[in-house]
């Protein structure tokens, strides 16, 4: 029998139901192992459910989603992830029907995510995917054997489609790419911290208030339930014991109709069940039976230890002893509910504040990626000053590179700023925005560039257009309405050298020309919204090229990509220094620029001259190789560009602007040099 003795081990979705009874689990019995959970504190997630954990030194903390490659490719290498525990993911069946695409985001694109930075990283030892039973679809009422770990998957909803997807996508990188995988797929769980979406904690919380407790159908529906405890030793023993390639499935034989399971709740409450049940209309396809054989689990070890009447008054006293945890449930008490499932869509009270134990991570969402800070975003507070302060921002991309780093360097110079909470593509959210803040001014850092990089927006043209093309014109337009000036992070990805500007003749590109590269999807859409955004004259435009900062270990950062690289192309190219330039762009917005500009430091550098300069003051031991353009484009799906920007109009307005490679050296080299 193989066995896995981790060191740092990611969970995602720890903040939720079932991960977080596995964390605080591993947390207490394993003080050895570093326990690094990733949630982006959906509406059914909670972090009082870790508060076991949050004074443990091996515990920590981050605030982000498995959809950002950025943010998960950070973590794994910062935390020298060995072992990933994957449980994030939209679960409630109900909420499929009405909302499929947040779940196949989710459930498949986050799990995608992941297993590409596995991939990437190289240093995953164990990849544990969470699955469910339902990925099966419906066993026959007859059948006196449960589905085994080789039974056909016939999901038969949206959820169970999504998880039976990711199941495939796992199996794919673990024969194609060798990633150390196992799957498990479970009954139904049940205990204290469960979101009362679920049919136990609903009608324990509908019991409370002497409320009647809703039956989908005549309530024949077959299911086995399993205790939260029991089912996070299951993962305890999978973890070190589970066989790489293999599935487990974590079930019980002890099946209960659900109408069955109401009376015992009735039961409990003292309550006389012909009265305190009612019949509602069924959900589409409420498969009526999931039955499992768990005797490969088993054979591992692990068994069931709570009974279900043991089980059933534990989480009965757990709620009764915590009846206001996750807040106002009444939508989630509803026969039928819908959840809104947004990210940060809910929020806590004062647990869900991060103190001591949380850090916040800004993934890549758009043209930035991932900020790393403990940041407290100020919040106004009635009656505290009678005096309103003479600047305010309203920051938009709070969870990219760009957005992030303007928050520190407003925290640093005291300026008072909140995050939008809007979707750009919607006007009535930013309109909320802007009346809730009452800013003097807005700063655009939200956009779409692909992840995990502009290939990406060539099989998604339309998000890209609504992101990048129509939510940007929104903003401008409520801008220009409210008279605020919108500083709009663009970019200099719309040019490419031309028999005008030929490399290395010194003529850049300047604000007045027209762009002609059209190579890639991301820089049409792009050029397009410069073009239209010069209608606005409350808009001022930083075309950013190439970005670099001092933090090498950031995904994003240009250095630490090519540096990464097998093979780079060898073209010099205008860049951005954001140590350097993030702080002037905040001068601006003070002294009210508008129109475009150019926004790099003067002159060019290449990727050779980058990464000697990388070899000089970082690693002496650095080699690379060279690729031509026409080898590139074999690995790409679309063009890059390249140019060179003229950066005169900016140097004008900021002389102490330094060029692109002495600025390399002041802001970035010599910061991490390493002796």
């Amino acid at each position: 029998m193989a066995t896995h003795t981790p060191k740092n081990i990611l969970i995602t979705g720890a903040a939720g139901f079932i991960a977080s009874h596995v964390a605080n689990r591993l947390i207490r019995n394993y003080p050895d192992y570093k326990i690094v959970v990733l949630d982006k504190l959906d509406y059914c997630s909670n972090l009082k459910n870790l508060n076991p954990s949050k004074s443990s030194p091996n515990f920590k903390f981050v605030k982000g989603d498995i959809g950002s490659a950025d943010l998960v490719n950070y973590l794994l290498i910062t935390e020298s992830i060995d072992t990933i525990m994957h449980f994030a993911a939209q679960t409630h069946v109900d909420n499929s029907f009405g909302n499929s695409f947040e779940f196949t985001k989710n459930n498949i694109y986050g799990t995608h995510v992941l297993l590409e930075a596995c991939k990437v990283t190289g240093q995953i030892r164990r990849f544990i995917h969470v699955s469910t039973d339902e990925v099966y679809g419906e066993t026959d009422e007859d059948a006196v054997v449960g589905n085994h770990e080789a039974s056909q998957l016939l999901p038969t909803n949206p959820y169970s489609a999504t998880k039976a997807g990711a199941e495939m996508l796992v199996m794919a990188y673990g024969r194609s790419y060798g990633l150390p995988v196992i799957t498990t797929r479970g009954n139904n769980v049940y205990g204290p911290n469960q979101f009362p979406e679920k049919l136990i904690p609903k009608f324990i919380l509908l019991a409370m208030r002497g409320k009647p407790l809703p039956i989908h159908g005549d309530g024949s529906n077959v299911r086995s339930y399993l205790y939260c405890e029991d089912v996070a030793e299951a993962f305890e023993v999978i973890l070190h014991k589970g066989e790489v390639g293999h599935v487990y499935n974590i079930g019980t034989k002890k099946e209960r109709c659900v109408i069955d399971v109401a009376k015992d709740i009735c039961k409990l409450f003292s309550m006389d069940p012909e009265t305190s049940i009612k019949f509602v209309e069924n959900r589409p396809f409420n498969d009526q039976r999931y039955f499992l054989d768990d005797q490969k689990l088993k054979n591992l070890g692990w068994s069931e230890r709570t009974t279900w009447e043991e089980g059933l008054k534990k989480t009965m006293e757990w709620y009764i002893q915590n009846p206001d945890w996750w807040g106002d449930v009444t939508g989630a008490l509803l026969p039928h509910p819908r959840m809104l499932m947004m990210p940060g869509g809910r929020h806590f009270g004062s647990s869900d504040d991060g103190n001591s134990t949380s850090d916040s991570y800004a993934p890549s969402g758009s043209n930035q990626t991932r900020m790393v800070t403990r940041m407290v975003v100020p919040t106004p507070k009635s009656g505290v000053s009678p005096h309103k302060p003479s600047l305010k921002f309203l920051i938009y991309g709070r969870t990219g590179w760009i957005g992030g780093l303007l928050g520190q360097l407003c925290e640093k110079q005291g300026i008072p700023f909140e995050y939008g909470k809007g979707r750009l593509e919607d006007r009535s959210s930013l309109l909320a925005d802007v009346q809730n803040v009452k800013p003097t001014h807005v700063f655009n850092a939200a956009g779409v560039t692909g992840r995990p990089n502009v290939d990406w927006c060539e099989s998604h043209k339309t998000e890209t257009i609504r992101v990048n093309v129509a939510g940007t014109l929104t903003l401008a337009d409520v801008c220009r309405e409210h008279g605020l000036l919108m500083m709009n992070y663009a970019t200099g990805c719309i040019f490419e050298y031309d028999a005008a500007h030929p490399e290395g003749s010194d003529i850049g590109f300047k604000e007045e020309d027209k762009p002609n590269f059209t190579g890639s999807f991301y820089s049409k859409t792009k050029a397009m919204v410069e073009e239209l955004l010069k209608e606005y004259d409350n808009v001022c435009t930083l075309r950013v090229r190439m970005p670099i900062s001092s933090d090498l270990n950031n995904p994003r950062n240009f250095i630490t990509k090519i540096s990464r690289y097998n093979k780079v192309v060898n073209i010099p190219n205008s860049m951005t220094i954001l140590d350097e330039l993030l702080p002037i762009s905040i001068e601006m917005a003070k002294r009210n620029l508008r129109g475009i500009w150019n926004f790099t430091n003067p002159g060019v550098v290449s990727h050779n001259e980058i990464l000697e300069m990388y070899k000089t003051y970082i690693d002496p031991s650095f080699k690379w190789m060279n690729f031509t353009l026409e080898e590139q484009a074999k690995v790409i799906v679309a063009p890059r560009s390249n140019n060179e920007m003229d950066a005169s109009k900016l140097k004008k307005e900021f002389p102490g602007l330094l060029p692109i490679k002495e600025s390399l050296i002041k802001y970035v080299f010599e910061a991490n040099r390493r002796t």
